[in-house]
């Protein structure tokens, strides 16, 4: 059976794409579906390679009952034939993944708030970056992840139905 590939990019993969990556991890295991995912996540750039996700990501997570175990990785051309799903958190690292995929890419790519219920599809906003922030910032990102991937999760099934 061919397993869902979804991969979840922004800049240093260690803020918005590791939460994004938990966060859907963690719905397909309520839904009892991690035999029908393969989920990771990367960053455009190399600045955070083999760092785990940022402290302050990690904790606000965990109070959602989330754990975030990645370590940041940079995207790869072989990505585009691994992942059926590449969702970026912001309009540059979307243009970047654009930029980098080759024509026989396999994969569909899209800015993650695309499914995010609350945004207007007219303009589908940026996952903001948290990083210079304070913790009310990863909280409001957390609060994207969750309600986005519960959206995109419900698509794919509907999509992975028809």
């Amino acid at each position: 059976m061919h397993k869902t590939a979804v991969l979840f990019v922004c800049l240093g993969n260690i803020c918005r794409s590791p939460a994004a990556e938990g966060t859907f991890r963690h719905l397909v295991k309520e839904a009892g579906l991690e035999h029908a995912f393969h989920i990771d996540s990367c960053g455009t750039s190399a600045y955070h390679i083999g760092e785990p996700a940022n402290a302050r990501s990690r904790r606000t997570a965990a109070r959602h009952g989330i754990t975030l175990t990645s370590r940041a990785r940079q995207l790869q051309l072989d990505d585009f034939q691994t992942f059926d799903h590449i969702l970026a958190m912001d309009r540059s690292n979307l243009q970047d993944v654009l930029r980098m995929a080759p024509a026989e890419s396999r994969a569909t790519i899209a800015l993650f708030r695309t499914f995010d219920p609350e945004a207007n599809p007219e303009k589908v906003p940026d996952v903001p970056d948290p990083y210079y922030g304070g913790d009310d910032g990863f909280e409001e990102v957390q609060q994207i992840m969750l309600r986005t991937s519960q959206s995109f999760l419900r698509h794919i099934r509907g999509v992975v139905h028809e």
